[in-house]
């Protein structure tokens, strides 16, 4: 087998590994209250990753050692933190979205993020927007009306949906000036450490009970280990030998791959509007790919980008 096609396989099964956690969190939702659900679920991602930070970093010692400054260390937990402020705002808003809107929908909603994130970039820089994504943007729309219109009223839960679609694109864009700084497993951790300190602090002022259930710990576990952990150093990997164009194609399967588990986890089902707005979708989600030329990291796996070695 080829780098190239291990990548591919990779990261395919990264992007199955992503559409599976919106039918698991839906059903967590009905167990833990969100800033809950979200503690747990870095804090186990952080216990994973701190033995892997450590195991690189003795290996790293044993081959060249490398003193690191204490400014590049207050470097790596400030940019840290403040990706982390993002996508515990994108996190947040997901969860709470799914308690109140199927996770199918909240899927496709919020692949909106894909879309906007080179809407934002044309804001912010004063450039011309590019002529797929005047085509990506009506489409995504028509899309989401088509979702929304099968899916009976429009829900409280879908606007949170579109919130962590805006949130996550704002991730998307720090990330893009971040990644290159810090090497990808310390600046991941970073990351997970501030969402799980932040989602204490939240659980705390808001009074909710901090000890999950017995029946929680199994999707809980699945999300720390498989959905956070094990997907940053799969994509870490496959995104090695895949180019940017390829692997944004590939994310955009993560609504699709979304829509399944919740049929099979949940038992929710797309009709034929829904199918179509999905369709739809994806469309503007590649096609918008396409236009600013870069895969985008992923919400149920915070990375620390592409470009950033282990």
């Amino acid at each position: 087998m080829s780098q190239h096609l291990r990548g591919i396989l990779l990261l395919l099964l990264v992007t199955a590994i992503w559409g599976s956690t919106f039918a698991v969190v839906k059903v967590l939702g009905e167990l833990l209250a969100p800033p809950v659900l979200i503690a747990w679920r870095f804090f186990i991602g952080a216990l994973v990753l701190l033995p892997l930070l450590l195991w690189r970093g003795q290996r790293s010692s044993q081959s060249e050692p490398v003193q690191e400054t204490q400014p590049a260390r207050h470097s790596l937990w400030r940019d840290g933190a403040l990706l982390g402020l993002w996508l515990i705002a994108g996190y947040g808003t997901q969860t709470i979205a799914l308690q109140t809107t199927t996770a199918n929908r909240a899927a496709f909603f919020t692949a909106l993020s894909v879309v906007l994130v080179p809407l934002w970039l044309t804001f912010a820089q004063r450039r011309r927007m590019p002529t797929l994504l005047w085509v990506a943007l009506p489409l995504a729309v028509a899309g989401l009306a088509l979702l929304s219109w099968e899916g009976g009223k429009w829900m409280v839960g879908d606007l949170w949906a579109l919130a962590c679609a805006v949130t996550y694109a704002g991730f998307i864009v720090t990330m893009e000036k971040l990644a290159k700084r810090h090497a990808a497993l310390p600046f991941t951790l970073a990351q997970v450490a501030t969402v799980a300190g932040l989602a204490l602090l939240w659980a705390l002022l808001s009074g909710a009970a901090l000890w999950p259930p017995a029946a929680a710990w199994g999707p809980l576990l699945y999300l720390g280990i498989v959905a956070t952990a094990l997907t940053t150093l799969l994509q870490t990997l496959g995104q090695r030998h895949v180019s940017a164009a390829e692997a944004s194609l590939i994310y955009a399967l993560e609504p699709v791959s979304a829509s399944l588990f919740s049929y099979l986890l949940i038992a929710e089902k797309v009709g034929v509007r829904g199918a179509l707005g999905g369709l739809l979708v994806v469309t503007a989600t590649v096609l918008s790919s396409r236009a600013e030329g870069q895969a985008h990291p992923e919400l149920p796996a915070p990375a620390g980008g592409e470009a950033a070695d282990q």
